[in-house]
């Protein structure tokens, strides 16, 4: 709540600082890298004492079978720098924020009892598919109804804005709801299907949130909205505060997490990182660029679908040699590492090319 600190400015100046939005975002991605670093050790300490491990599943790549046991739950260490660095850094008063933490607490907690599961039945499927898919739904819909009450912009409330078009807007009416609601399920399961090496989602993800950070910024101010021809958001800013918080939550756990990982983020990280991104690509009202901004996320998924499609239509025919995508590489006989720094190369241009439909308008 440091942004309270600005009244006092008449009393120290300085203290002005506060209440710019990109000194507070650098602050928050700073606090929250410096939390992840302080209480990692400690986390993946107290994971091992308690033995909570990755249970490895037995049709996986033969390779990651020396990963059994390492410790999971590592989603737990990028909320807690998150909540904690976000609260600390953005304007209490804001909405958008609040309602971001939301979607990451209801989704992380059924994340860890998913990984509970996991661990307290050693059986790498976890909760019930229906379970999860159930709680995604119900948080997707608590999101739709709160945007459909109070919408970031009322004249574009059921609005999409088409990138890299000129003022070009597509009016779905009733079907936005539904589409916003798929939005968050399928980013949720895409970034947990996209979890399966090391450091791979996460990477992935602080791009994602470096992009989208820069659209808040800049559809929370109005000048530049209205430079840039897209839709202003009043209070927006404070997205981007939530997102370089995010940021520095990643980058803190990456560094555990990149190979050979130390801890594994788990369903406790991957849901809610896929929900609060697509519901923040909601509140900015640029939700045609998800599909790009997390193209990774896209491919990866549908590795998975054809791969389903094909195996059953085809009659046990395969397209890849194994889903998702990054495995069917893995077993190519590339490396590892050399797939994930790949796939963060990928995340890089396509966040580029996304951010590049702010001039191309």
């Amino acid at each position: 709540m440091l942004y309270h600190l600005t009244q006092f400015k008449d009393l120290f100046s300085p203290l002005n600082v506060f209440q710019y939005i990109t000194f507070r975002a650098g602050g928050a991605a700073l606090t929250a890298l410096a939390i992840s670093l302080l209480i990692g050790p400690r986390l993946i300490a107290t994971l091992r004492q308690r033995k909570i491990g990755q249970v490895q599943r037995s049709d996986g790549p033969q390779s990651h079978m020396g990963k059994h046991g390492t410790p999971t739950m590592g989603g737990l260490l990028i909320f807690l720098a998150l909540t904690a660095s976000s609260t600390l850094w953005m304007r209490p008063d804001n909405h958008f924020t609040w309602l971001l933490l939301s979607v990451a607490l209801i989704l992380t907690s059924v994340g860890l009892w998913d990984d509970y599961q996991k661990l307290n039945k050693n059986n790498a499927s976890g909760l019930s598919s229906r379970g999860k898919f159930a709680v995604q739904v119900a948080v997707a819909l608590g999101v739709v109804f709160y945007l459909a009450v109070h919408p970031p912009n009322g004249e574009f409330a059921t609005a999409l804005n088409v990138p890299y078009g000129k003022e070009l807007y597509l009016n779905l009416g009733v079907f936005y709801f539904i589409l916003a609601a798929l939005m968050i399920v399928g980013s949720s399961n895409a970034v947990n299907l996209t979890d399966g090496l090391d450091g791979l989602a996460v990477g992935s993800i602080i791009f994602c949130a470096i992009a989208y950070g820069v659209f808040a910024y800049v559809a929370g101010n109005i000048k530049f909205a209205t430079h840039l021809r897209i839709i202003p958001v009043e209070g927006a800013g404070e997205i981007s505060v939530f997102l370089a918080a995010l940021v520095g939550a990643g980058l803190g756990f990456l560094w555990f997490n990149a190979y050979p990982a130390e801890m594994f983020m788990g369903d406790t990280g991957s849901l809610f990182l896929g929900g609060t991104i697509a519901t923040a690509a909601l509140c900015v009202k640029q939700e045609l660029l998800l599909p790009i901004i997390g193209g990774v996320f896209v491919l990866e998924t549908l590795s998975v679908i054809l791969q389903m499609g094909s195996y059953k239509l085809r009659r046990g025919k395969r397209i890849f040699k194994m889903a998702p995508l990054h495995h069917h590489f893995e077993l190519s006989g590339i490396a590892e590492p050399k797939v994930t720094v790949r796939f963060w190369i990928i995340s890089i241009v396509l966040m580029l090319t996304a951010l590049a439909s702010l001039k191309i308008r």
